[in-house]
């Protein structure tokens, strides 16, 4: 079944094209994700299926079974609301009739029942619990991490039961057992017909069966995951290669004849000039001249940093505790752990930003961090790129024999001069981070911090950075959930929150974890058949007196909850108003009870009876 239609969409922004005459269709359960650099529309793409923003021409159709959720790149939520609360600033239908009936409209009663609306609630705390949200649903949102505030909306979109889902860097700040779970659920269901937009290479492999590449505005598709993308488009830029080389020969005979005089250059040859000028128009680069990532090294010291007996505690919570760590030469550490397990607190103290509780931070004297904040919040939004860089310096030095100026640095990276004098907020995120990142790496540091430094980043400059900090001769540790960059960058591995050492490749370490998992259900499973044996033996039919007893408890109490139920229904159907709420909670409670008392009950009855 026919999903979603796109025709000949295309879309400009601010007089910039994005993309041009994008065609194709989605069947119902298939997931595609979008890839492109950073700018080249791939958010805005979302948004003209939400329906958020409309094309400049060509039509989406959507079909009229189909119900869409889209998850935006960032969480937005009100001051003072609550995961409560977050749940009803949904946009969906179903959500906007719950949020009306709990402010009063209480006709909409019947309708509520018969569309299963009381369910999502329930959906969405499940699906917050699956995810690791162990807070209540009355705490605020601004409390929660990025991470757990990601995990809430995720949670939230797919307690609607979507067909569609719309998801913008679904991963980012998500820790490693919470995309795993993501990749598993989506994978495991066959209703959910998927378009993603993401840079993480392990989720798009796991997740696509399509991928869409915006390449110089226009639409390039491949079948599979990222594997076979990268083969595909491999193919795609060897084929347009060799036809620039064919349009260059062509052109350097033609160009010949232009100049040989006057005379070749008669009225009967104006068609032959005309396809010179087209020829010059069709020329491009197969690959944008992008330079990989470089500065000029800075000397390290023989002392660099050491970490003696160092704790740390935030609140109750023990981060660190009698930690030791001495970093040499060229170690590349990641740090992994779940959301709020302190690995960012880690990076605080490596850095000298938090003072430890115990213990002592001993940094070389010639030690220069280059510092990586996960939420790049040293970028002055007010100031333009070009003003940004330059306060860095008037030159910049790449290596000993290559210095440029700020304006010709931005365009090598990837910042055309239409963006040197527009302010760094109005730019994407993408290109704030990769900004930043530039702007941390131009300062010659010796030792990089990373915190997430994935986040938001195309694919083309997170291959660029893993191939800086192949080449970084300093040290670097990472904060990272992105498992491809960590198997990429990372020989060692410091896992919170035990802050335990572990010298090999994230791959090892999660196998390492599957091989105890597995060990761990075999031995259960054992005990479980020993336990069933045990209590097949001595199993008796029929009640115990005991449980005779409580069948005849459940059967009164049943009749009495049933009583309940119908009298709190045709207080909602007279139009009274519940002002507290209390009914309403209190309605939920007995359709709870009942549900767990019939389950019970007929599980005694059918015993009764063998």
């Amino acid at each position: 079944m026919n999903a979603l239609s796109v025709y000949n969409v295309s879309k400009s922004v601010k007089d910039e094209n994005l993309f041009s005459n994008v065609s194709f269709g989605l069947e119902a359960g298939e997931h595609i994700g979008i890839i492109g650099k950073n700018g080249t529309g791939k958010t805005t793409f979302l948004k003209l299926i939400a329906g958020q923003l409309e094309p400049d021409e060509g039509s989406i159709t959507k079909n009229n079974s189909m119900r869409l959720a889209f998850l935006e790149q960032d969480v937005r939520f009100t001051d003072g609301c609550t995961l409560s609360g977050f749940l009803r600033l949904s946009e969906d239908p179903l959500v906007r009739l719950l949020v009306r009936y709990e402010e009063g409209e209480h006709t909409l009663l019947d309708r509520i029942s018969e569309l299963g609306i009381w369910d999502i609630e329930d959906r969405y705390r499940r699906y917050l619990n699956e995810l690791g949200v162990t807070a209540e649903l009355s705490a605020k949102m601004e409390i929660l991490s990025g991470g757990m505030q990601k995990k809430a909306a995720i949670a939230r979109i797919l307690a609607i039961e979507p067909n569609i889902l719309l998801l913008d860097e679904p991963t980012n700040h998500l820790d490693i057992p919470a995309i795993e779970w993501l990749e598993n659920h989506l994978n495991s269901s066959q209703i959910f017909t998927v378009i993603l937009v993401t840079h993480d290479r392990y989720f798009l492999d796991s997740i696509c069966s399509r991928i869409m590449e915006i390449d110089r505005h226009k639409a390039y598709f491949y079948e599979g995951g990222y594997t076979q993308f990268l083969e595909g488009r491999e193919q795609r830029i060897n084929a347009l290669q060799k036809e620039q080389d064919r349009l260059a020969t062509i052109l350097r005979r033609e160009l010949e004849w232009l100049h040989r005089g006057p005379k070749a250059r008669t009225g009967k040859d104006s068609g032959r000039k005309q396809r010179i000028e087209e020829m010059l128009g069709q020329q491009t680069r197969a690959e944008d001249e992008s330079r990989a990532f470089s500065s000029i090294s800075r000397r390290m010291g023989k002392k660099i940093l050491n970490l003696k007996g160092v704790s740390v505690s935030r609140g109750n919570r023990v981060i660190l505790s009698d930690f030791n760590l001495e970093f040499v030469k060229g170690q590349r550490f990641g740090v992994i752990g779940e959301n709020g397990s302190g690995k960012s607190t880690l990076l605080e103290v490596l850095t000298g930003n938090l003072a430890p509780d115990s213990g002592e931070v001993d940094t070389g004297i010639n030690t220069v961090f280059g510092y990586y904040d996960q939420m790049s919040m040293h970028l002055p939004l007010d100031k333009t790129p070009l003003e940004y860089l330059s306060e860095i310096g008037e030159q910049i030095v790449l290596s000993a024999d290559y210095v440029v100026t700020p304006a010709r640095f931005l365009e090598l990276f990837g910042f055309p001069s239409s963006f040197h004098r527009l302010p760094i907020r109005v730019l994407s995120g993408g290109e704030r981070r990769r900004l930043y990142l530039l702007s941390t790496i131009v300062r010659n540091p010796n030792f990089l911090v990373l915190d997430e430094p994935t986040n938001d980043l195309d694919i083309d400059t997170l291959r660029r950075l893993e191939q800086y900090i192949l080449d970084f001769n300093g040290c670097v540790i990472s904060v990272s959930h992105d498992r491809a960059f960590l198997d990429r960058t990372c020989t060692e591995l410091i896992v919170m929150p035990q802050a335990r050492r572990f010298e090999s490749t994230y791959s090892d370490y999660h196998q390492e974890q599957l091989n105890t998992k597995n060990n761990s259900l075999k031995t259960i499973e054992t005990k479980q058949n020993t336990k069933v044996e045990r209590k097949s033996e001595n199993q008796k039919k029929g009640l115990s007196f005991k449980e005779q007893r409580e069948f005849e408890q459940l059967t009164q109490a049943i009749e009495d909850l049933e009583t309940q139920k119908q009298e709190l229904e045709d207080f909602f159907s007279s139009g009274q108003v519940d002002s507290d709420g209390s009914r309403q909670k209190r309605y939920k409670e007995v359709t709870e009870n009942l549900d767990s008392s019939y389950l019970r009950w007929e599980e005694l009855a059918e015993r009764a009876e063998s």
